[in-house]
């Protein structure tokens, strides 16, 4: 294909080989999206099945933390084997853990297929995006940006459906056995249009290892110290994970093959600030979402289906209050970072003070607790777009490429750590003893509660950055 002759549209993108190669790459983000929604939307009814409640939250912890080195690991895994090979790996690693979970016959089986599921996954996340400049010419990019990054908008509609309909059928496993022909069907395409070596020179530099392992290691420290409701292990838990991370903070400082950029752990840099508010938006969306359908299905007798949908809503706000926000002008830019956490501080004591009060899941009961799950996702989503393009431009010269590639992590990190400490609370207050409604009802008050907390402090941080001049007036 002469590539000074590519049209610029849709039609180029979608159409003749570059169609198969788009459906490639979208496939990927596809599977990795579509089987986050469906964990979330099937996970009660695996606990019901093969035990394992104080264990519930591990199911995106472990996940989380595995896509984070899957992730960091894929540059190093395009570079070795090509984009095909590459491609083709990293789906077959995602069925081999979605088959470990199709067939657990226990909790710890389970977190197993979850743990090579969620490095599978990452790798796929992050070579769909990086092969788009090795596959397509440069005017087609930022579609294809476009169109890989809205595939989370289709995980949203179809993750909840298909789990919710197996789990109201009692056949949970038939969830995870439905993505393995879809994975087979991509890693297929991959076979047939992706090329064998790809266009750019491999890097040599070395990854920042030493880093990841701790990173990792601070979040299953929490997640180790949540399994148990007594508080001494919890705080035994929190204690090694901040010696974790301090270890991490000390290795970053000295290492020459660096994680995130100059500045980005200090929270006395606008850049640390900014990834700390990042970082806080995440954790109050992550440690309500993960257990959303089980308190609906436990409190407000929601079905399986229902209930991941309405899980869902976050997510959905997410994306409606990133476009609502995208196109504001720069003088309202320090509004959408100030109202966004705003609206998840309202979201959340909202859901902790009726979410714990049974009902019978009519739409009268249930208007504002929709409203607040929306809430708390609009809420990210006005203030996230703002957040990257800062980071973007506050980040030290010549660091703007690891600024972009950080941003994943920090956002994965975020996210598992989220995953970990709900749980941790979720145990403490009362999920598994005394357990039962009442058990449910208490975890849910404390979790939101306390995970108010999160966007009540990046209110702050974000007035902070403001003050100190980082977004651009008008």
């Amino acid at each position: 294909m002469d590539k000074h002759h590519v049209a610029p549209g849709w039609a180029a993108l979608l159409s003749g080989r570059n169609g198969v190669r788009s459906l490639a790459l979208a496939g990927g983000v596809v599977l990795h999206a579509i089987n986050v929604y469906i964990a979330t939307t099937i996970l009660p009814s695996v606990v019901r099945d093969i035990g394992g409640l104080d264990y519930y939250a591990w199911n995106t912890t472990l996940f989380v933390a595995a896509s984070i080195l899957g992730s960091a690991l894929a540059a190093k895994l395009l570079a070795t084997a090509g984009p095909r090979s590459a491609y083709v790996i990293a789906t077959l690693v995602f069925t081999i853990g979605t088959l470990l979970c199709a067939v657990a016959p226990s909790m710890p089986v389970m977190l197993g297929g979850r743990l090579v599921q969620g490095l599978g996954g990452g790798f796929l996340f992050a070579l769909s995006y990086a092969m788009i400049r090795q596959v397509f010419d440069q005017a087609l990019w930022p579609r294809a940006m476009a169109l890989v990054s809205g595939m989370w908008g289709v995980a949203t509609l179809v993750g909840p459906a298909v789990g919710g309909l197996f789990a109201e059928l009692g056949a949970w496993r038939a969830a995870f056995w439905s993505l393995v022909p879809a994975a087979l069907l991509f890693a297929g395409l991959a076979v047939m249009v992706l090329p064998r070596r790809g266009t750019t020179k491999a890097e040599r530099s070395p990854l920042p290892l030493a880093q990841l392992v701790l990173l990792t290691a601070a979040v299953l420290a929490v997640s180790f110290g949540s399994v148990s409701a007594a508080l001494h292990w919890n705080l035994i838990g929190l204690a090694v994970a901040g010696l974790l991370t301090a270890l991490l903070i000390g290795t970053e400082n000295r290492a020459r093959q660096r994680l995130l950029p100059t500045g980005a752990l200090h929270s006395t840099t606008a850049l640390g600030a900014l990834y700390a508010t990042m970082s806080l938006l995440a954790v109050a969306v992550t440690s309500g979402e993960i257990f959303v359908p089980l308190f609906l299905q436990v409190l407000h007798q929601q079905s399986p289906l229902m209930a991941g949908y309405l899980a869902a809503l976050m997510a959905a706000g997410w994306t409606l209050g990133s476009i609502a926000s995208a196109g504001v002008s720069a003088r309202h830019v320090r509004y959408a970072m100030l109202v966004g956490p705003l609206l998840g501080v309202a979201g959340m004591l909202t859901l902790a003070v009726l979410m714990p009060r049974e009902s019978t899941g009519s739409g009268l009961a249930l208007a504002p607790l929709c409203m607040a799950l929306v809430a708390i996702g609009s809420g990210v989503g006005m203030a996230w777009p703002h957040l990257l393009t800062q980071v973007f431009q506050v980040a030290p010269a010549g660091e703007q490429n690891l600024a972009a590639a950080s941003i994943t992590t920090v956002q994965l990190f975020a996210t598992a750590l989220g995953a970990a400490l709900a749980g941790m609370v979720a145990n403490v207050a009362g999920l598994t003893d005394p357990g039962g409604t009442e058990g449910v009802a208490n975890a849910a008050a404390w979790l939101f509660g306390l995970f108010a907390l999160a966007p009540m402090l990046a209110v702050f941080i974000a007035w902070r950055v403001i003050n100190q001049r980082v977004v651009t007036s008008a």
